[in-house]
């Protein structure tokens, strides 16, 4: 069964401002990237705008309604935060991104791809539900994941996240219920300060794995194998959403992890084993951070080319 790639021009449009790190050549080398012979058998998906309903279930009403609907003049931004502006194409971008994301859930959920990545921006990990911050907009993994118990009627749906920054809003969203389960690797002490180890949610279904700056592949792949990996599988998902950022990389200019491209990979394959074993399969990736374009389009490849061997 074939693997969705879904993202859109849209996403191309969120003008972050001369030297932000979050910027449009970052989707634009993943696109590239995934345009080699070895990806044509991707089935290419435009990535719809997500309604208002769908992200509701994250954010207050308000919360959508006032981000939905800003539109700085063009040539102008909005900071959210300090980190986070808003053009005229920012909107409709999260809403793409967000939209990407519960259209890859109904993708593999449908039964037409096995497993899908969401190549989109802004990133969502650190949007809490009434709170954008870090770059991110709505919090789409938690948008995704509340999607598939809405429509599709999953009870037990996890997120794992090998960002180098801590996804907050993601655990933010899921640490008050039982039957969402987080895991996360990630580099501490970093943006945003959270992600400590004793950070269980209501029933040990958070999972915080933090790294040390300088830890390298073989501390990363320690810490999957033997706690995220093993609580993943107990845990035993009806649907895999991964928070695939790729800033962990050891040339990325905006933390202190030492990973290589291979590092990604095998851990990919490791999340698509335990997919195979829990939920037939069904593995949802979202694009999230990664600054040094090469390192980001060179492990996002890798990423996808596992995704398409399994």
């Amino acid at each position: 069964m074939p693997v969705a790639l879904f993202t859109h021009p849209d996403c191309l449009a969120h003008d972050t401002g001369p030297g932000h790190p979050e910027c449009a050549e970052r989707l634009r080398v993943v696109l590239r990237a995934l345009e080699a012979p070895e990806f044509a058998a991707l089935l290419r998906e435009a990535a719809p705008l997500a309604s208002a309903a769908q992200l509701e279930r994250v954010h207050p009403p308000a919360y959508v309604r006032a981000l939905s609907a800003l539109r700085p003049a063009p040539g102008t931004h909005v900071a959210l935060d300090a980190d986070t502006p808003m053009s005229e194409g920012s909107a409709i971008a999260a809403l793409r991104a967000a939209g990407g994301a519960v259209a890859a859930v109904d993708a593999v959920q449908e039964g037409w791809a096995r497993a899908a990545f969401v190549a989109t921006r802004p990133p969502g990990h650190h949007a809490e539900p009434a709170r954008p911050m870090g770059f991110c907009v709505f919090a789409n993994a938690a948008v995704a994941a509340l999607h598939a118990r809405a429509r599709w009627g999953l009870r037990r749906i996890a997120v794992v996240d090998f960002d180098v920054h801590h996804g907050n809003g993601t655990q933010a969203v899921f640490a008050s219920d039982a039957e969402l389960f987080y895991g996360s690797s990630h580099q501490h002490p970093c943006f945003p300060g959270t992600g400590r180890a004793d950070e269980c949610g209501i029933a040990g279904n958070i999972v915080n794995a933090p790294l040390p700056p300088g830890a390298d592949g073989a501390a990363f792949r320690a810490v999957w194998t033997e706690r995220l990996l093993p609580a993943l599988a107990g845990f035993a998902p009806e649907l895999l959403i991964v928070s695939a950022g790729f800033d962990a990389h050891r040339a990325d200019p905006l933390a202190e992890l030492r990973l290589e491209v291979a590092d990604f990979a095998w851990l990919t394959g490791e999340l698509l084993g335990i997919a195979e074993a829990c939920c037939g399969g069904r593995l949802v990736s979202l694009l999230e951070g990664g600054y040094d374009l090469p390192a980001l389009a060179a492990s996002s490849a890798a990423h996808v080319r596992a995704l398409l061997r399994h």
